[in-house]
């Protein structure tokens, strides 16, 4: 992928995750996006935890996921869209910490799926890692 693409593919994801309602819903923050990877900060904030307390699985799971999809989204070579195909989660510990970040990275990119695996971490102390996801992401033209 040359500069350019590279460019491009980060201009479409910043384009499609400020359109995203849910994301905003939740306050999640595109913090990063390289070739392949892309990253979103979540803060745990009251309506997004669970009777104990902790961050609800559903709000972890939605960071990683969109971080997945994201990365795959960055290696479009056109305009596309994503959608998840598949998902595998482990959730590693109980999300106590004030804010996470979703990394997102592609694995193998094809011209229709891609394979993506996402690791959340607490985001003051990135040795606590809190949880992973495998998915396969679907690359669709974007219909303008």
């Amino acid at each position: 992928m040359s500069a350019q693409d590279a460019s491009d593919g980060a201009a479409q994801v910043r384009r499609s995750f400020a359109q995203q309602p849910f994301m905003h819903t939740i306050g999640g923050m595109l913090e990063h996006v390289g070739e392949g990877r892309t990253s979103i900060r979540l803060e745990l904030t009251q309506p997004l935890t669970q009777q104990h307390g902790f961050m609800h699985a559903g709000a972890l799971i939605t960071i990683l996921d969109t971080a997945c999809g994201y990365a795959a989204l960055s290696l479009a070579t056109e305009p596309s869209e994503v959608l998840t195909a598949e998902l595998k989660v482990n959730l590693l510990r109980p999300v106590a910490c004030a804010a996470v970040i979703a990394e997102g990275r592609v694995l193998k990119a094809g011209r229709k799926l891609t394979v993506c695996q996402g690791d959340a971490y607490d985001a003051d102390d990135r040795s606590r890692h809190l949880a992973t996801i495998l998915a396969t992401m679907v690359l669709a033209p974007r219909e303008d």
